[in-house]
């Protein structure tokens, strides 16, 4: 193996199918003998973990079905070199890519696969991508690139000291970029085309995940800045009750007791959101 310092983590659940195509190309291309490649089967109940067996790399397994997110934090823990690059098992990244990723890991600190225009997407999920990405923008002040790629690479240390606050879900992507931009990281991006997936259907489904969307936005929130949403919040109370006990004491020569408790609790919610940034970022920090 020539570089014992890119390690390619492809994690797996019932992907039989795409998973053999995927390794099948890895091999015409000879990457087998350049990176370290590891398959995590989580907890499938078809041949994928006999598919990735049959190939040079190495194979961990979950007992049962943990998401995503914990198939990629398995395979982070177990690799052995200082980066590592995520992709899917489904047949729809190229494993051609691979050599521009680790060639621009030696210069950023996550490197991003962008899924071009003519690149295959599910539609239905463009309405959940437009609000998380609106969000998120909103989070961390500036544009985000494809937040939920799932072709990354990163340096192991860093992704790995900000697993304890990376889900277990399918929104491993979309936390991994905005932790990062808040954290100041270097991120850089090229062009992919993705191809549509092979074997079975998509595990995400808008009534079953659409509720997840919206606890994932909730939940960036309160993770990567509390602030912006507790402070909008305190700002409309504390005018709300200014001007309503203004308009009592000038009509009514009193000042109402819902204007002071409009006011209170305003004070009270500015105060609750310079807390909730502070344990925000602790949560965040490196150990």
């Amino acid at each position: 193996m020539e570089n014992l310092t890119i390690s390619v983590i492809i994690p797996a659940y019932n992907e039989e199918t795409g998973l053999q195509t995927t390794l099948e190309k890895i091999a015409r291309l000879g990457l087998f003998e350049q990176y370290e490649f590891i398959v995590v089967d989580d907890g499938s109940t078809d041949n994928t973990a006999q598919v990735a067996a049959s190939f040079p790399l190495r194979v961990f397994r979950h007992e049962t079905n943990k998401g995503y997110g914990a198939a990629l934090k398995t395979g982070i823990r177990k690799a052995q070199g200082s980066k590592v690059i995520f992709m899917d098992s489904d047949g729809q990244h190229d494993p051609a890519f691979l050599p521009e990723m680790v060639k621009m890991l030696d210069h950023y600190d996550m490197v991003i696969g962008e899924r071009t225009a003519d690149s295959f997407q599910v539609k239905s999920r463009s309405g959940g991508k437009k609000l998380i990405r609106w969000v998120g923008e909103y989070l961390v002040e500036q544009k985000l690139p494809d937040f939920n790629s799932g072709f990354r690479g990163f340096q192991r240390d860093l992704i790995l000291s900000l697993l304890h606050i990376m889900p277990n879900g399918f929104s491993f992507s979309t936390t991994s970029t905005l932790a990062f931009l808040k954290e100041g990281y270097t991120i850089g991006r090229f062009p992919i085309k993705v191809t549509e997936r092979m074997g079975r259907a998509s595990t995400v489904k808008f009534l079953k995940d659409g509720p997840k969307t919206f606890l994932l936005l909730f939940r960036l929130t309160m993770l990567f800045n509390p602030l912006k949403v507790f402070f909008p919040g305190s700002v409309l109370l504390f005018i709300t009750g200014m001007i309503w006990g203004i308009h009592g004491y000038t009509v009514f020569s009193r000042f109402p007791n819902t204007a002071t408790i409009l006011i209170i609790s305003g004070i009270f919610l500015f105060f609750i959101g310079l807390l909730a940034d502070q344990i925000s970022v602790m949560n965040r920090r490196k150990f």
